[in-house]
């Protein structure tokens, strides 16, 4: 059990719950109105288990800055004590929310660009979301490209929000031009891609998919999965030049592992 004091988070409402597949869900909650987080940053949320503890966990934001409630996205993993919860939710019950937010999974650790190429594996998708819908990065980038890798079709989340971006006024405007990339790994025929982000990088696909080239001067990564293509991404993509931000040196590249 977590001790917290109740000054650092704020009791909210869940406003929906939606079901991918039977393990991979979304929900909404209510948003106190002094929470602030930019897009890509993470929240830990508290919930009660059957026995009355109280277990906190990370979930990045899908929502938007601007949208008046948040949205997460989460796999509820056999065993799990957040997800023995998180299996009970149901619209109405309260889930906790810490009012500080963290992660440096965001625009503002990467140096100027032309190309923002977002990859990511499973639930690594949400911060990806949050940080599409905003409209600052719709106008500093000429191009956004969104790869998101899952097992099976039924995993691709979202599919069709993030098509429908593209006609979002708000966003519009900035001028960008998205392009998805759907990877769907385990299933033959159900994508066009089908292999990992690592050998799709290796090998040319994703770059001819896209229609753009990864080159250190234009091309600005943020990367969101796993550990293990995490470190395969950061190796791979390292020996091409592209660094993370250091010592206050903006960067070409910026992860988050979802566990």
């Amino acid at each position: 059990m977590t001790s917290m004091d109740n000054e650092k988070w704020t009791t909210e409402q869940v406003l929906s719950v939606h079901y991918w597949t039977p393990t991979l869900l979304s929900f909404r909650t209510t948003r106190h109105r002094g929470f602030r987080f930019t897009p890509g940053h993470y929240a830990r949320l508290g919930l009660s288990t059957s026995t009355d503890e109280e277990v906190w966990r990370p979930y990045s934001m899908v929502s938007a800055a601007h949208d008046e409630y948040l949205e997460f996205i989460a796999v509820l993993v056999p065993d799990g004590a957040f997800s023995g919860a998180l299996r009970k939710l149901k619209v109405g019950d309260d889930i906790k929310v810490e009012k500080a937010c963290f992660g440096f999974l965001t625009v503002d650790q990467l140096a100027p660009g032309r190309d923002l190429w977002l990859l990511a594996s499973g639930t690594g998708l949400g911060p990806m979301l949050s940080i599409l819908k905003d409209p600052a990065v719709w106008r500093d980038f000429e191009h956004l490209i969104i790869a998101h890798s899952v097992r099976t079709s039924g995993e691709l989340a979202y599919r069709d929000e993030i098509n429908s971006l593209r006609q979002n006024p708000l966003l519009a405007t900035g001028g960008a031009q998205l392009t998805y990339l759907p990877i769907v790994t385990r299933e033959p025929g159900a994508s066009e891609l089908d292999s990992r982000l690592t050998e799709l990088i290796s090998n040319g696909r994703l770059e001819k998919a896209a229609g753009r080239t990864l080159k250190l001067t234009d091309s600005r990564l943020i990367i969101c999965g796993n550990p293990e293509l995490l470190r395969d991404l950061r190796q791979l993509l390292g020996a091409r030049g592209f660094n993370t931000n250091r010592r206050g040196i903006l960067g070409q590249m910026a992860f988050e592992k979802y566990w």
